[in-house]
This record gives C-alpha cells, sequence and structure tokens, in this order.
C-alpha cells in the first residue's frame, strides 16, 4: 500500500514539475508589425494643366485700346524626385514631411488680338508661356490601413516660368517682330491627396493629385533696356493668375529604422519547496 502511495506520489510531482517548465518557457516572438515610419526616396510621373488668365492693358502706336483677357492654358508632362519622412505613432495614423522637385514641359501659345475703344482691330500679338522646374515641400497626413495608406498633403509650392510676348505687326514697339521673354518665379500653395500601397516591406507605389495656386504676376514687356522705360510709341502691361492641377505617379523605397529589439518576457522567481 505505502508503494502504490508512493509511487502515484511521484508522478504527481513530475507532472507538476513539467507543467511548472512549461510556464518558464519563453514565449515565442509576435509577429513584426508593418510600419510606415522611416526615411523614404523615389520618383514621380505624371501630367499637369495649368491655367493662366491674363488682364492687359496698353497703348499701341499711342492709339487707345480697350484691354482686355486672354486665357493661356500650359500643359504637359512633369516629373522628378522626392524626399521624405513618415512616423507612424499608432495603428492607425501616419504624419510626416516631404520635399519634391519636377521638371515640366507645359507649354502654350495663343494669339491675342489689339483693338481700340470703339473696336476696331490694329493687329494681333503672340503670347507663349512654358514651365520649367517646380518645387514642394509639404506635410502629409494619412490613416493606415496596414500596407494600404490614405493621406492628405500641403504646404508651399515654387515654379519658374517665362512668357515670351511678339510684336508681330509692331504696334508696341514700332519695330514688326519685335519679341520679348519675361520669366518670373513664384511661390504659391499646393494641396492635395493621394494613396499609397507598400508592395514589400520596403518598396510602395502611389497615385496623387495636388493643386497649385501661384498667385499674380505683373510683366511689362517691350521695356527699353537702356533706362529701364516702356519704349516710345506705346506700351503693353501683363497680369497672370497662374493656376496648376497635377496628378502623378510614383514609387517610394524607405529605409528600415533602426529600431531596438524588445526586452525579453519576464521570467517569475523559482519558489524554494518546503518539505515538512
Amino acid at each position: 500500500m505505502c508503494k502504490q502511495i508512493l509511487l502515484a506520489s511521484v508522478g504527481v510531482i513530475a507532472m507538476t514539475g513539467a507543467a511548472f517548465a512549461a510556464d518558464l518557457a519563453p514565449l515565442p516572438p509576435p509577429l513584426p508589425v508593418f510600419t510606415w515610419s522611416g526615411v523614404y526616396l523615389g520618383g514621380q510621373i505624371g501630367y499637369a494643366w495649368g491655367k493662366d488668365n491674363v488682364s492687359w492693358s496698353g497703348t499701341a502706336n499711342d492709339l487707345d485700346l480697350a484691354g482686355g483677357k486672354f486665357g493661356e492654358g500650359p500643359q504637359g508632362a512633369i516629373g522628378g524626385a522626392h524626399l521624405g519622412w513618415n512616423i507612424q505613432p499608432n495603428h492607425w495614423f501616419v504624419f510626416g514631411i516631404e520635399a519634391s522637385v519636377d521638371g515640366t514641359s507645359l507649354r502654350k501659345t495663343v494669339a491675342v488680338p489689339l483693338a481700340d475703344f470703339v473696336g476696331d482691330t490694329f493687329g494681333s500679338m503672340t503670347a507663349s508661356s512654358n514651365a520649367g522646374v517646380q518645387g514642394s515641400v509639404r506635410g502629409r497626413l494619412g490613416i493606415a490601413f496596414d500596407r494600404l495608406l490614405l493621406y492628405g498633403t500641403g504646404g508651399v509650392a515654387i515654379t519658374s516660368f517665362n512668357t515670351s510676348y511678339f510684336d508681330t505687326t509692331g504696334f508696341f514697339t514700332g519695330v514688326p517682330g519685335t519679341n520679348t521673354t519675361i520669366s518670373n518665379t513664384r511661390a504659391g500653395i499646393t494641396f492635395g491627396g493621394g494613396v499609397e500601397y507598400a508592395v514589400t516591406d520596403n518598396w510602395s507605389v502611389q497615385a496623387e493629385y495636388r493643386y497649385s495656386k501661384f498667385g499674380h504676376t505683373t510683366d511689362y514687356p517691350f521695356a527699353n533696356p537702356n533706362n529701364n522705360v516702356l519704349v516710345p510709341g506705346g506700351y503693353f502691361v501683363a497680369q497672370h493668375y497662374l493656376n496648376e492641377s497635377q496628378v502623378q505617379v510614383g514609387f517610394s523605397y524607405r529605409f528600415d529604422m533602426m529600431v531596438p529589439p524588445p526586452p525579453p518576457p519576464a521570467v517569475p522567481p523559482v519558489q524554494p519547496v518546503v518539505t515538512k
């Protein structure tokens, strides 16, 4: 009888020890969770179209002109590179900052009819506009659904653009065929939104729309370079109001962040066995 009791006790102790050892075994590490945090670098390409409403006034050969308006809508390809930094503090929200630079082929040429106050037409002038390099620095705020990111963006944009004026019949300068080009650089606001998807832990693709507003500029073409005044015989003043829309697709490579490994799980101290 005592032998059976002893064997049963040994079995119970062995089972308890095995269960206790299982409790002390470290848990397997959790599966890695994708994060948008990190510095990224990439490129983009797309299409842009501008809207440049021009108001003009002046005189031609000392004859009063009624002035008027004409529109230039430059459009073309746009593409470049971007650099950014994202922070994802929790499961949902992502915020960061991004800088981009683009080259463009935006261009448009229009003919401007010239007339006096009674509507008599004296001739025409050609105006041609084109945009060069553009850049922006923007904040980004998004909502992450694991590898899918929906975001809004907004900040400051800067653009350079040129406008060439061609005095076809010489009404402003007195010399037919006179032309001049005026270059402007304007800063404005830009805002929009997009969607980005992480194909791998480091590579992602995106599509984005932005609207930029660059305010107005005033051109005084056909100025005399010697004394910086308008040439005798006439003058021409043009005010531009430039806006732009763009749609681009792109890719980004996100550099891995140096995240310290999590601490090992705490192991409860082994309690000494007290025998009575």
